[in-house]
């Protein structure tokens, strides 16, 4: 009998094929890029963000706000994995108040598209703009910009052909991304949005917005009146948002946002008080409509489960 042929031998994977694989746990698909990319805009204090899309996100996701901005260095770090301006160390991990902390989006998104970064913060007389190519800066300049940053993603999954294959028709992806967008304007209705599919504006949203009209706005008027107030307080815990009335149901749970201190999230826990809110008002095949921000200490809630941060587990459940 011959012997079986050796083990294959242990050895680091090279830097570009690691990239990619952990763009797969954070780029799931285009609606993910739309979702990380508002996120760092709202972490840097952006009043206004503007989103473009193309393409079901294939072809262009661009994303534009008047945020903090970053200077020439922070420009290129922010393209390290893991680097990251809002934890420090581990001890930073409990009670994390930004929606990012990981360092993960932008090298992940720029290790699977043609992506150009441009920023300047209110200090600097002019901007820098990268330009990187699956994950190989090819550009690094001075360039005159406002203050803020500009995000710019072409050509998503170009060198993972694998992955490009499996997005769905144009038509899905693009609702996808329309669902992620409508989520963060619900998040923040003090943010201004507007969203172009196309160069055509699908979205656009004013500042300073009451809930009732950011729900009108996205959710369409109808449904907002027939929304009730919710603004309960328990100890550290306080619950605030729109309900909607029993007669205004879906077949599916997608229409149920719940929001933990400013993070859309799907909790197991907080779907299922929602459900038990309902239980005898509506048939148990249908799924009420609403949104409801829960804000409690940080320290209480634990972000850190997965790299999509959609998941959080609350310390007493």
């Amino acid at each position: 009998m011959d012997p079986a042929p050796p083990a294959p031998a242990i050895r680091l994977l090279p830097e570009e094929v690691a990239n990619q694989i952990a763009a797969g746990e954070v780029v799931e698909r285009p609606a993910s890029v739309l979702k990380e990319l508002v996120e760092n805009s709202l972490d840097a204090g952006a009043g206004r963000i503007a989103v473009d899309v193309a393409a079901g996100g294939r072809r262009l996701i661009r994303v534009v706000d008047d945020g903090a901005g970053m200077g020439p260095d922070d420009l290129l770090l922010a393209l390290e994995r893991h680097a990251t301006s809002k934890v420090a160390s581990a001890e930073d991990l409990v009670g994390v108040a930004s929606l990012g902390f990981r360092g993960e989006a932008l090298p992940s998104i720029a290790a699977v598209s043609r992506l150009t970064l441009r920023s300047r913060p209110a200090w600097a007389e002019a901007g820098g703009q990268v330009r990187v190519e699956g994950g190989v800066i090819r550009e690094v300049s001075e360039v005159g910009c406002p203050m803020g940053t500009l995000v710019e993603v072409k050509d998503l999954f170009f060198n993972t052909p694998a992955r490009r294959k499996f997005l769905k028709s144009q038509a899905t992806e693009s609702g996808h991304l329309a669902a992620a967008l409508v989520r963060l304007a619900l998040s923040r209705p003090e943010v201004a949005f507007r969203y172009l599919v196309g160069g055509q504006a699908l979205y656009d949203l004013p500042a300073g917005q009451d809930l009732a009209v950011r729900v009108a706005g996205l959710l369409g008027r109808q449904a907002a009146e027939d929304m009730l107030a919710v603004d309960e307080q328990q100890g550290p815990i306080a619950l605030s948002g729109l309900a909607g009335l029993p007669s205004l149901s879906r077949a599916a749970a997608d229409q149920v946002y719940t929001f933990v201190n400013g993070r859309f999230v799907r909790d197991r826990v907080l779907l299922h008080a929602v459900n038990q809110a309902y239980h005898g008002l509506m048939p148990s095949d249908r799924r009420p409509v609403v949104v409801l921000h829960l804000s409690l200490d940080p320290e209480l809630v634990d972000v850190n489960v997965h790299p999509a941060k959609s998941e959080v587990r609350f310390r007493e459940q």
